[in-house]
């Protein structure tokens, strides 16, 4: 699979990207969650898109990877300007609409797209999302598990940023209390996925702090009723950071969303094993709309 990585000027910023596939073919942005970078979208992941006729689009949001950075510790910007660089995107790549598949964070953007600016969006995937988004308490829905409370309430010492194993460390256990609990965690090829984050990421604690500490602005849980893109809503049904209850609930507010469940799956980009399903479903669901 030949990728071609662009960078683009979005309202003041630079954003890097990685285009897969035909541009002629229908095209799906991938929008990443919290922390990560484009490269958390598997290379294999993205390979069964375009094999599927996608045109693919991975980038890196702000202070992710090589795009714009802000001081680790003080993001110069909102929740609202990554769905505004999201929409401005699409028309930057040369296209009318875009599927938007969103994780975490990156569910929460493509959310206040969908809302926003309508026109960019051909259809909605939310993978480990919950309604309204980041930072809005619903007392109606259960609240992170136990375990993860307490990982928190640890408050882990972050590690020095120049050695470069400490970050490795680091990166790996930051992800292990989101994994399914009934699958094993592969250290190894976290590990593998962290060194080259790290090598391609221009500020590493910018990018593991600041979407901590953007502000998520007005909830929205209230104007989900009015998002007219064809939506699918993807969650596992071991996340310990938004239990599944989230993703029907968000699935039940949304007008005619799908619901599937990604069984032995927690608050992760999608485990290797849910491809089989996971991918079928985007294909199907892009193709439809």
């Amino acid at each position: 699979m030949t990728t071609d990585e662009r960078f683009f000027p979005i309202n003041g910023v630079h954003l890097a990207t990685r285009l897969a596939g035909d541009p002629a073919d229908p095209a799906i942005l991938l929008i990443h969650g919290g922390g990560h970078s484009l490269l958390n979208w598997d290379e294999e992941f993205v390979r069964r898109l375009v094999d599927g006729g996608r045109y693919v689009v991975r980038y890196d949001g702000r202070d992710a990877g090589r795009s714009t950075v802000s001081p680790a510790g003080s993001p110069s910007h909102t929740l609202r300007d990554l769905a505004a660089d999201a929409a401005a995107l699409v028309p930057a790549l040369g296209l009318d609409k875009a599927h938007l598949v969103g994780m975490s964070q990156g569910a929460a953007v493509a959310q206040l797209v969908a809302l926003d600016c309508p026109q960019r969006v051909a259809s909605v995937t939310l993978a480990s999302s919950t309604p309204g988004g980041p930072g809005h308490f619903h007392d109606d829905l259960p609240r992170m598990s136990e375990e993860l409370e307490q990982v928190f309430s640890a408050e882990a010492a972050e590690p020095d940023w120049s050695d470069r194993d400490a970050v490795l460390d680091y990166l790996v256990e930051a992800e292990r209390p989101f994994a399914a609990a009934s699958r094993p965690f592969d250290v190894a090829a976290m590990r593998e996925l962290s060194g080259r984050v790290l090598e391609r990421s221009a500020d590493i604690a910018a990018q593991l702090t600041n979407p901590f500490l953007l502000d998520p602005g007005e909830p929205w849980r209230h104007r989900l009723g009015q998002i007219s893109a064809p939506t699918l809503v993807l969650h596992g049904t071991e996340d310990p950071l938004l239990p599944v209850e989230h993703g029907h609930a968000l699935a039940a507010e949304i007008p005619g969303a799908l619901f599937l469940a990604m069984p032995r799956t927690g608050h992760e980009v999608f485990p290797r094993d849910q491809w089989d399903t996971v991918v079928p479903a985007i294909l199907d669901h892009t193709a439809r709309h």
